[in-house]
């Protein structure tokens, strides 16, 4: 597995507009780290596209094939399967999409790429909101979390639940590796995506990939964030192998959920009772996620 010492000092992403302290623009530099050059990217119209993609300049130093919001795994497959078609197995075709892109929008073509079996690698990098057309609520928008479309967190007919899991959404297509993984730790992260790199057929990373703007926080304060997530325990950190679940970083006692979401705007407002049932649904997705593991590990 890669270490830090043996990371390529070649920056293949570079000369973005994004936003300072952008989650997205993190996952994608160091997914680049660990791919190299012999890659295909397809990107829809959202954040990562938006502030890499303008005239007259691209900021990716690899070829890059923008695509129509749902159609970003539709169209990464006709890509691999045009590389098949021409004996180019060296080369690895990488869709990057959001949470609005991957888990509403390009839910249907995600499902029909899974499905088929088709040999690429899906990136979610996931903001937990459309933040490029103004921070509307997604389906992987958090409980509680205040958008433009749900004032002060109110999510309307699934007020009281959790995100989406696109894990077991995918986990249930049979696909060959998923994974979660945060900006925060780089070296899970990493070693995530060398494993997606070698998987023959389709591969899921939903990488936590917070947004300054739109959490309401300051821009150094990114990486921070990300790594709070995990530590308490509302993003856990983990992957599916061929079916079998596990556990990559396992923690022992979780830091206070008030800890995550003091500091970001979205979450301004909170009640005592609000945070406890925010660590209601984190329990119950860590109970999920273990009996699933003990199944899977017999």
């Amino acid at each position: 597995m890669t270490t830090l010492a043996e990371l390529t000092s070649e920056e293949l992403f570079f000369g973005h507009a994004g936003c300072a302290g952008c989650g997205s623009v993190l996952a994608v530099r160091q997914a680049l780290k660990v791919l190299g050059r012999n890659v295909i990217f397809v990107e829809p119209a959202g954040c990562v596209l938006g502030v890499t993609c303008f005239y007259p300049q691209v900021a990716l130093r690899v070829p890059l094939l923008p695509t129509a919001f749902p159609a970003t795994a539709s169209t990464a497959s006709g890509v691999s399967v045009a590389l098949k078609a021409k004996g180019r197995h060296d080369v690895k075709v990488v869709a990057v999409a959001g949470d609005g892109g991957t888990a509403d929008i390009g839910l249907q073509a995600l499902s029909g790429a899974v499905e088929r079996g088709d040999e690429l690698i899906y990136i979610c990098t996931d903001n937990e909101a459309y933040m490029n057309t103004g921070i509307q609520r997604s389906g992987l928008t958090p409980w509680g979390a205040t958008t433009t479309t749900t004032p002060g967190g109110k999510l309307g007919h699934r007020e009281d639940k959790s995100k989406k899991d696109m894990m077991a959404i995918v986990a249930a297509h049979g696909i060959p590796y998923a994974a979660t993984a945060s900006i925060s730790h780089w070296n899970d992260f990493l070693q995530k995506v060398e494993k997606a790199y070698r998987v023959k057929g389709p591969s899921f990373l939903h990488v936590l990939a917070p947004c300054p703007p739109g959490w309401g926080f300051d821009t150094s304060q990114t990486v921070k964030f990300a790594r709070l997530a995990v530590q308490t325990g509302i993003w856990p950190l983990y992957e599916i192998e061929n079916g079998k679940y596990r556990i990559t970083l396992k923690i022992r006692n979780f830091k206070p959920v008030r800890e995550y979401v003091e500091g970001q705007g979205r979450f301004r407002g909170l009640s005592e009772a609000e945070v406890a049932h925010i660590e209601s649904l984190r329990d119950q997705q860590w109970a999920n996620i273990n009996s699933i593991v003990e199944v899977t590990n017999k």
